[in-house]
């Protein structure tokens, strides 16, 4: 079984590894999977070694220690990722990422204790909020995926005001079709205003191949539901 990597791969997109990361080979897999480059990134790093996009992905960097992604913010490899970010390259954070990025101040609200106080991992349904992204204009605004999630601090908050500011502006990527976690208003991704940004807590990288995948309650796409994301980016960085 081999990857459906092209001889001249349309985008270079970079995968982080920091200590403590478990999905960054998954990532790159998915990543090639689109029709990209995939090209690996340490948390020492002190460039971006010329990706056109960032993955940061799912795990427990540095231990989780303090906050989940809280030492992660500050490593030197996420100095270029900010950096990047505000000049519009596509960043996505899965999980981890996604409280990586939120640390960073690139995504609004934080992760906390999932409501069970319990660490879980299954199949989740979600409904996809928008398309204007980089990471999802593949995707029809309202459909329903199914792709796998696995956390214990999942649970997405913010403050009133800020829920209604990203309900208000379309800031809401995905939500949870079935709240497993107690995120507010079953928020499950969201983006920044410019909308190169986006983090979620489910893995989209686990369901980019049948077989291999959420098939038991398959989405539109029997089990691959998740590829459309990396996909997306891709059409994106084409489009420039």
């Amino acid at each position: 079984m081999s990857d459906s990597l092209s001889s001249s791969p349309a985008a270079r997109i970079g995968v982080i590894t920091f200590p403590g990361t478990l999905d960054d080979v998954d990532a790159a897999r998915a990543v090639r999977l689109a029709g990209a480059e995939a090209v690996s990134l340490w948390h020492k790093d002190a460039d971006l070694r010329g990706v056109d996009a960032v993955v940061v992905p799912g795990g427990f960097s540095y231990g989780d220690y303090l906050r989940c992604g809280a030492i992660a913010r500050f490593a030197p490899v996420m100095e270029e990722v900010v950096a990047a970010a505000e000049r519009g390259m596509p960043v996505l954070g899965i999980c981890n990422g996604f409280q990586i990025l939120a640390e960073a101040h690139l995504l609004p609200g934080a992760l906390l204790r999932n409501a069970n106080q319990r660490f879980f991992c299954f199949e989740q349904r979600l409904r996809v909020e928008t398309t204007q992204t980089a990471w999802t204009n593949r995707y029809a605004e309202g459909e329903e995926i199914v792709v796998p999630m696995k956390n214990g601090e999942g649970n997405f908050i913010a403050s009133p005001e800020e829920l209604d500011r990203l309900e208000g502006e379309g800031l809401v990527v995905f939500r949870y079709v079935g709240n497993p976690n107690g995120s507010a208003r079953d928020i499950a991704g969201v983006r920044n205003e410019r909308g190169n940004v986006v983090g979620l807590m489910p893995h989209p990288e686990h369901a980019v191949e049948p077989g291999f995948g959420p098939d038991s309650q398959a989405g539109p796409r029997t089990g691959t539901d998740g590829l459309e994301v990396f996909r997306s980016a891709i059409d994106s960085l084409l489009a420039v």
